[in-house]
């Protein structure tokens, strides 16, 4: 495994950087001599400095989940970056390089004293000497000059510049626009950092038996036949970014899947590429299986299992098929545009029913993947949706072997097209090819016997009676998103259904295929590319509802001359011609399908949602459930001026805590373009959907009560008609990023998270934490 070499030195670079996110209590505080407990130090590094600095949205890209991360320092150039004409550098940490000089000739500047500075105060120390000066008002708005937007400029000063940067930005202290920390907190870290206390040299110890599984997975995935080598790929570029965990182990053990230069049993050496299918090079590689040692961040936490139950599983799906490879494909952007045609010989049923398998993973690595930023990535879907998937046997790409063999052509994606020049080609704004591949599908399914009938129930998949993945909730929350199995809320606006082609072009657009280093160009086409995916999902939907009712569905989902101009220019017509398979009961046939979606689970999942979707018999009647249905699924002028995801921790007797999610759901005219959302929104159509426990990665917003305040906490939200109503509500029941008890509270939702969900969770992502000022505008 790679290590990185400690010495007390690296070690005082990591305990700066600690105190990079620590507002300073008292400037000439006195240093404790005794050294602190290093379990000490990392909690609150981590509850402290990580919830702001992760991914690479971090701010000035100083990113504090790992040592790496640490000695990388900061940057002034923007991983998330629009207007760029030109490819960046890429700069992932472990990956693109490996020491520092490597990465101060990328541009990184250091954070912390470097070696020789003797007594000079590092840029942490400096940026932490302005906290005591500048004291936040305590449980109040923050001061206008401190903006919390995401695009925000970001100075990202030198410690040469920093005596400008301090008096142009004197309330920058850290942690930035927050309560700060304790007296025992500070105490702890700064003696940490003054002492240069020497630190592990690397992570504990792989357990024999956890070890024997990773020997056992790498000789599989090594194997040198030409099939397991195309598995093998095929498995790579669909987990490239997953958190491996062996069932069993240790739950907050993970690994990762990665090329490397060097074989089992030897330190491994990554190999750097933009993307999963770019060339590894020349040379031999392997696949290995690295232990993941940074910090867990819930908003790129992505969780698969292995097991040997897996292993067998992959053998019944791309082994033990009877299919023939008389040589690789090649690598590079037109194999990675077109994973149909790269991916060819593995049977389409492997590859359809792999994606199901984990179908809620791969959803997840849509919002979870490099995407982890900014409103265009996730403007092209409503705010909340319903998602089925075709059933394997009534998806001609999976039953008719000649679908894919001569439509692969029409199903390329953007990253095909690509080139090193300023704005490339602009192929990727063009819609030719899905519109001939619209064509083509709709050719060869009115020349399948499923044109006779139409698609009916069991043209869904169920799950087979076992996978709860067959039903996805996703959620929206302005510029993140979330996923969830089941059907939650109420009925929505609109639904998708995802065919083999759709759902693999989805994950190589998203996540294969997305380079966030990429210049404006490649983010436009990806973006437009989902556009395109989107609607191919909704009109999939569309062919399990009634011939007549679908144009004015469709009509429904796409308001206004622009949306229409839309529909045309992307040369979209409903299919009414499409013979319906379902003879509905009711007038209202959307609601019909859905639910009845939901009576073919085998009990993999609730048919009801108790809150916000519930027949009055099947409704709970504890009090905390009876009570927030008054909230759920209702609209109102009061909903706009909630934020799009709050958590509410509800304090019961004897001092447990129940937690709930409130997640606003914004209607839309339409979703159909990039920019001026304002403009096409529905605000009168809002909706609150109340989820107990938690969901999303970015919390907005905590209110925090007791239960018997529940009657008058849900009468003062749903009596607010104004902004300053709704400043009276968060006095009473919010909890500010100055509120005193804000981190103890933050502490307390991470470790019932934690407890709760110990495999699947990680630290919220604070940058989104609202600050609710009297003159905001409804969100």
């Amino acid at each position: 495994m790679r290590k990185i070499l400690w010495s007390p030195a690296v070690a005082l670079v990591l305990a700066a950087a600690s105190l990079f996110a620590l507002e300073v209590r008292a400037q000439d505080a006195a240093p404790v001599l005794e050294s602190p407990s290093l379990t000490d130090v990392k909690a609150i590094m981590d509850r402290r400095c990580v919830v702001c600095h992760s991914c690479y949205d971090a701010p000035c890209q100083l990113k504090l989940t790992s040592p790496e991360g640490v000695l990388r320092g900061a940057s002034k150039e923007a991983v998330y970056h629009t207007e760029r004409l030109k490819d960046a550098q890429p700069t992932r940490v472990g990956i693109d390089a490996q020491t520092v000089p490597e990465w101060r000739a990328l541009g990184f500047h250091s954070v912390t004293r470097d070696p020789g500075s003797g007594d000079s105060a590092s840029l942490l120390e400096r940026y932490l000497e302005l906290g005591p000066r500048n004291v936040l008002p305590v449980d109040a708005p923050l001061p206008d000059e401190l903006g919390l937007a995401l695009d925000r400029p970001l100075v990202c000063p030198t410690s040469g510049e920093f005596d400008t940067f301090s008096r142009v930005h004197a309330m920058a202290g850290m942690p930035y626009g927050t309560a700060p920390l304790t007296d025992a907190e500070y105490q702890t870290l700064m003696t940490w950092a003054r002492s240069g206390a020497p630190l592990p040299a690397e992570p504990a110890d792989i357990p024999s038996e956890v070890q024997d599984q990773i020997t056992a997975w790498e000789a599989f995935l090594n194997s040198d036949d030409l099939r397991s080598q195309l598995m093998s790929r095929y498995l790579y570029e669909h987990l490239f970014l997953a958190r491996l965990h062996f069932r069993g182990d240790d739950p907050r053990r993970f690994f990762q899947l990665v090329r490397s230069t060097t074989g089992p049993g030897e330190d491994i050496g990554i190999i750097a590429t933009r993307r999963p299918f770019d060339d590894p090079g020349s040379g031999e590689f392997y696949y290995r299986l690295e232990q993941i040692t940074e910090t867990i961040v819930h908003k790129e936490h992505l969780v698969y299992t292995l097991g040997p139950d897996r292993m067998a599983r992959y053998r019944q799906l791309f082994l033990d098929p009877a299919w023939t490879l008389a040589e690789l494909p090649p690598y590079g952007d037109a194999e990675g545009g077109n994973p149909f045609s790269t991916f060819m010989q593995i049977p389409a049923n492997s590859r359809y029913q792999f994606l199901l398998d984990d179908a809620l993973f791969f959803v997840r690595s849509f919002i979870r993947g490099p995407v982890c930023h900014g409103e265009t990535a996730v403007d092209v879907i409503e705010d909340r949706f319903w998602v089925s998937f075709l059933d394997p046997e009534a998806d001609l790409s999976i039953t008719d072997p000649s679908y894919l063999q001569e439509g692969a052509a029409y199903l390329e994606l953007p990253v095909s097209e690509a080139d090193a020049g300023v704005l490339g080609t602009l192929q990727g704004f063009s819609h030719k090819k899905q519109a001939q591949y619209l064509e083509f599908r709709d050719a060869r399914y009115r020349g399948a016997p499923i044109y006779e009938t139409g698609f009916d129930y069991n043209s869904i998949w169920d799950g087979d009676g076992a996978n709860p993945n067959a039903l996805i909730t996703v959620f929206r929350h302005f510029d993140n998103a979330s996923a969830m199995t089941g059907f939650h809320g109420g009925i929505p606006e609109t639904a998708w259904v995802i065919d083999f082609p759709i759902f693999e072009r989805i994950y190589y657009d998203l996540v294969a295929g997305y380079d966030v280093f990429g210049r404006v160009e490649h983010q436009l086409a990806t973006r437009l590319y989902m556009d395109e995916l989107r609607m191919e999902s909704e009109d999939t939907f569309l062919f399990f509802m009634p011939r007549e009712v679908r144009p004015q569905m469709h009509d429904r989902w796409y308001q206004g001359a622009l949306a229409e101009l839309h529909t045309y220019w992307h040369r979209r017509r409903v299919d009414d011609s499409f013979p319906a398979g379902i003879t509905f009961e009711t007038t209202t046939p959307k609601r019909e399908f859905l639910l009845k979606l939901l009576e073919r689970g085998n009990g993999l999942w609730p048919t009801e949602d108790p809150i916000n979707r519930c027949a009055e018999s099947d409704c709970p009647t504890d009090e905390l459930g009876t009570v927030l249905r008054e909230l759920a699924d209702q609209t109102g002028d009061w909903v706009k001026y909630l934020p799009d995801l709050s958590v509410l921790v509800v304090e019961q007797e004897g001092g447990a805590a129940q937690l709930f999610t409130l997640v606003h759901d914004k209607a839309h005219y339409n979703v159909a373009f990039l920019f001026d959302e304002k403009a096409r929104r529905e605000p009168d159509a809002d909706v609150l959907t109340v989820l107990p426990g938690l969901i999303g990665s970015y919390p907005n917003f905590y209110f925090h009560l007791r239960q018997d305040q529940l009657p008058t906490f849900i009468a003062a939200l749903k009596s607010i008609q104004s902004q300053g109503d709704y400043m009276d509500a968060v006095a009473e029941y919010g909890v500010r990023r100055t509120s005193p008890e804000f981190w103890a509270l933050s502490d307390r939702v991470y470790e019932m998270f934690l407890g709760q969900k110990p495999i699947q969770a990680g630290l919220f992502d604070l940058n989104r934490y609202k600050d609710p000022k009297p003159g905001d505008e409804p969100s």
